[in-house]
């Protein structure tokens, strides 16, 4: 009988959250978007064509709005949080997906431990994950913490090193990941990560050089790149 995987020789899954675990097609981007606008216009007296450049500049440079703001206007990301994020109506958009369900039950547990990875707040990842009812499929998260005086976030390289303390991995080969974020995937690819998979939308364009190792458009695609980890 062969030994079972120690958890220190385990693979660590890291899955990103927004427009990765549900479809970018449930508007939530769009929804969040509006939010970070409103709250541009409101605490720096911005008309909207003013605040939505704003928002885009900050988005292209740090990978977060909050990150410009709190660089650039000391505004406490907590209470941007509770403005933003926080106020998302998650509830009343995502529900239980069996298919997801499905897919990550497949993964077998002995070989793979399951991570969230996401820029976004502790508190919007819990809302996504118990709406989508799959809280006890992941063993934790890595997240950006809003409460740090410096904000860090993927793709930068520090994110990814805390995410592999967070998740108790320490070799590079033992690190997949998968993100619907371009930047963010060719950031893990370049910080060394294993297995690197950018998921498409079914209505994205595909790009024109891959972000990291593969492309996919369903999470079952990923049983074709890397069947070994699934349970027979």
């Amino acid at each position: 009988m062969t030994a079972s995987t120690t958890e220190d020789e385990k693979i660590v899954f890291f899955f990103d959250i927004d427009n990765c675990l549900y479809p970018r097609s449930y508007k939530i981007h769009d929804i969040m978007a509006k939010l970070i606008d409103d709250y541009f216009m409101e605490k720096l007296d911005l008309d909207f064509e003013e605040a939505r450049m704003l928002h885009q500049q900050y988005y292209k440079d740090y990978g977060l709005a909050i990150e410009g703001l709190v660089r650039h206007h000391e505004i406490d990301p907590i209470e941007y949080n509770s403005k933003v994020d926080d106020a998302l109506p998650i509830a009343d958009i995502l529900k239980p997906d069996p298919e997801l369900h499905k897919f990550l039950r497949s993964i077998d547990r002995s070989k793979v431990k399951l991570w969230l990875f996401t820029n976004a707040y502790k508190t919007h990842a819990s809302r996504v994950i118990k709406a989508l009812d799959v809280e006890d499929q992941f063993a934790g998260v890595t997240f950006c913490d809003y409460s740090e005086p410096i904000l860090i976030c993927k793709p930068k390289p520090e994110m990814f090193e805390r995410a592999m303390r967070d998740a108790g991995v320490v070799s590079k080969d033992k690190c997949y990941f998968v993100d619907d974020s371009f930047v963010n995937v060719k950031g893990a690819k370049d910080f060394g990560w294993k297995t690197t998979i950018q998921y498409l939308d079914p209505l994205d364009a595909t790009p024109p050089n891959l972000a990291g190792h593969y492309e996919i458009r369903k999470f079952d695609e990923i049983k074709k790149i890397v069947p070994d980890i699934f349970l027979s």
